[in-house]
C-alpha cells in the first residue's frame, strides 16, 4: 500500500479492481477544506483515460507490472507476434488488444509487453520511432516558407501533418504519444 501523497508520474496502482497507470497528479490544499489528490488515471486494461480525486493520505494498492522486452515479429490473421530475446519464446496478442500500438509497430522493432499477474495488458512503445512516408503530395519550390502542413501515409498506414519539404521515401521521426511528426531522420 502506498499513500496518495507519493504519486508519481507512471507509477502503477491497482484500484476499483483494475490496473491505472498515473499520467498527471497535482496536489491541492484549498483554504479552506482538507487536502487532497486530484489525478488523471490510464486504466492499462481498457486504454480509457479517468480522473480521479483521493483525500490526501489515502492509501492506494501498488500493483507490480512486469515489463518483458519482446520483439514484434509478424501478423498472423487477427493476431500479432511477439518473440521474447532471451528466451525465444513467442506470444500472440489479438490486434484489438493493440489497436492504437499498431499504428507504430514495424516487423523486429523492440518494444515492452506489460504484463500483471500473468495477464498481458498491451505493448508500451518506445517514445518516438522512425517510420517511412509511403504517400503524400510532393513539395512545391517555395514552400517551405510558408510553415504549412500537408497529410502523409506512413507505412504502417498511420497519417501526420507533415512540413511541405516532406517526400516519399523520407524517413520522419514520430512521437509515439501524440502521434505528431518530430523531424526528419
Amino acid at each position: 500500500m502506498i499513500s496518495v501523497n507519493e504519486f508519481k508520474t507512471g507509477l502503477t496502482i491497482e484500484f476499483e479492481g483494475d490496473i491505472w497507470r498515473i499520467i498527471d497528479f497535482q496536489h491541492v490544499k484549498p483554504g479552506k477544506g482538507a487536502a487532497f489528490v486530484r489525478s488523471k488515471l490510464r486504466n492499462l486494461r481498457t486504454g480509457n483515460v479517468n480522473e480521479k480525486t483521493f483525500r490526501a493520505g489515502e492509501k492506494v494498492e501498488k500493483a507490480q507490472i512486469d515489463n518483458r522486452r519482446m520483439q514484434y515479429l509478424y501478423a498472423n490473421g487477427d493476431d500479432h507476434v511477439f518473440m521474447d530475446n532471451e528466451s525465444y519464446e513467442q506470444i500472440e496478442l489479438p490486434s484489438a488488444q493493440i489497436e492504437e500500438e499498431l499504428n507504430y509497430l514495424r516487423e523486429n522493432m523492440e518494444v515492452h509487453i506489460i504484463s500483471f499477474k500473468d495477464e498481458i495488458l498491451g505493448v508500451e512503445l518506445p517514445a518516438t520511432v522512425t517510420l517511412e512516408v509511403t504517400e503524400t503530395e510532393p513539395g512545391i519550390k517555395g514552400d517551405t516558407a510558408s510553415g504549412g502542413s500537408k497529410p502523409a501515409t506512413l507505412e504502417t498506414g498511420l497519417v501526420v501533418q507533415v512540413p511541405f519539404f516532406v517526400n516519399v521515401g523520407d524517413k520522419l521521426i514520430i512521437n509515439t504519444d501524440e502521434g505528431e511528426y518530430v523531424s526528419r531522420a
